[in-house]
C-alpha cells in the first residue's frame, strides 16, 4: 500500500470560473471548471490514480481489485464508497437548491441522499451564500413564493469569510453565491433538486429544469440551527495545528496547518484523504516520497500505516 495522488474529473457547469485551472493546477481542455471531484467513486465521474503500481486505474477499479478492506473497518456499514470530495469555483451564483435525505432519495432516485459540508477556501469581499430561511414558513407559502419569484425575500443570506464552515444537513435550502471558492465534503450522491435559478438559460438556450414538487417534499422550511464556525478549537501539536471542522456519521473533516511536519497513521479504521489548499509538502511513507502542492488530492488506503507530511501547507484531512 502507498499514498496515491488522484487526478479528478472536472465539470464545466455554466456558473463556473477559471480559478481551479489558474490557481489550483487543474489540467483540462474545458474552458471553465466549475467543479473538480477530488475524491470520487461516483458513476458521474471517478478519480484516476496518477502514480505507482496502480497508475491509470480509476479509484473504483482499485477498490474492486484490492477489496473493500482498503476503505477500512469504519466503512463496512456502507454499501457504497461513502463520500465525495470536491473543489467548487462559483464565478456566478449557483441555483437555490436542496438535497433529499437517504430514505427519500433511495425511494425516489435510487441513490443515497446528500448531507454535506462546505469549507470557504477563498471568497471575494462582500460574498454571500443562502443558508435556510429567515423564519419558518409553510409549504403553501414556499410553493407560492417559488411560483411568483419572491422566494429570495424569505431566504437567509449569510456573509462569508475565508475559513468559515457550513454544515448542510439533507433538506436544508442553500445556494453558493458568486465569488466563492469552496471545498465540499459530502455523501457520495449527485442528487440535487433545483428550486430557483435566477431565470437563467442553460447551454441549450432554454431555462434549466426545476424540481419544485420534490423540493417541497424534502425542504426544511426553517432557519438554520448550526453556526458557520468549526466544530472544534485549534489544537497545537509538534510541527502542526489541527482544527476539527465537522464530524457526522458519514465523514470527519479536520483542517491541518503544517508548520514543519505532521506525523499521521492510516490504520485499519479508515482510509485517509488529503486535499492541499495552500503551500506544498512531501508525503513520506514506507521510505517513499510523494510531493503535494496546492490543489492536489492524495488517497491513503486503510492500513497503509505511519506517514509524515513535511513542509509548509494547509490541507483538509478526511476520514470516515
Amino acid at each position: 500500500m502507498y499514498p496515491m495522488k488522484l487526478t479528478p474529473p472536472c465539470k464545466d457547469y455554466l456558473w463556473g470560473g477559471t480559478r481551479l485551472k489558474t490557481d489550483y493546477g487543474k489540467v483540462t481542455d474545458l474552458e471553465k471548471v466549475a467543479e473538480s471531484w477530488e475524491l470520487s467513486c461516483h458513476k458521474d465521474g471517478c478519480s484516476i490514480i496518477a502514480n505507482g503500481e496502480f497508475a491509470g486505474m480509476t479509484l473504483p477499479e482499485y477498490i474492486e481489485k484490492q477489496g473493500k478492506g482498503v476503505l477500512g473497518e469504519d466503512c463496512k456499514s456502507f454499501e457504497y464508497f461513502p463520500i465525495l470530495v470536491k473543489l467548487i469555483d462559483a464565478k456566478q451564483s449557483l441555483s437555490v437548491q436542496v438535497h433529499p435525505n437517504n430514505e427519500y432519495a433511495m425511494r425516489v432516485e435510487g441513490e443515497y441522499g446528500k448531507t454535506e459540508m462546505w469549507y470557504i477556501v477563498d471568497c471575494d469581499p462582500g460574498a454571500e451564500l443562502l443558508y435556510g430561511f429567515k423564519d419558518q414558513i409553510s409549504k403553501e407559502e414556499f410553493r407560492r413564493r417559488i411560483e411568483d419569484n419572491t422566494l429570495l425575500e424569505v431566504t437567509n443570506s449569510v456573509p462569508v469569510h475565508k475559513g468559515d464552515v457550513f454544515f448542510i444537513d439533507a433538506g436544508t435550502l442553500h445556494a453558493i453565491g458568486k465569488g466563492i471558492l469552496i471545498a465540499e465534503i459530502q455523501q457520495n450522491s449527485n442528487t440535487t433538486y433545483r428550486i430557483y435559478d435566477f431565470c437563467r438559460l442553460g447551454t441549450d438556450g432554454k431555462p434549466r429544469e426545476l424540481h419544485i414538487d420534490k423540493a417541497v417534499d424534502v425542504t426544511r422550511l426553517e432557519p438554520p440551527t448550526r453556526s458557520c464556525k468549526p466544530q472544534g478549537e485549534p489544537q497545537q501539536h509538534d510541527g502542526y495545528c489541527s482544527t476539527l471542522l465537522a464530524s457526522c456519521e458519514y465523514f470527519t473533516v479536520t483542517r491541518m496547518d503544517v508548520e514543519k511536519s505532521a506525523s499521521l497513521n492510516a490504520d485499519n479504521k479508515s482510509f485517509h484523504s488529503l486535499l492541499c489548499l495552500e503551500g506544498e509538502a512531501t508525503v513520506t511513507c514506507n521510505g517513499q516520497n510523494l510531493s503535494m502542492t496546492k490543489g492536489e488530492s492524495i488517497f491513503l488506503p486503510a492500513g497503509t500505516g505511519a506517514y509524515t507530511v513535511s513542509g509548509t501547507c494547509q490541507f483538509l484531512f478526511t476520514t470516515v
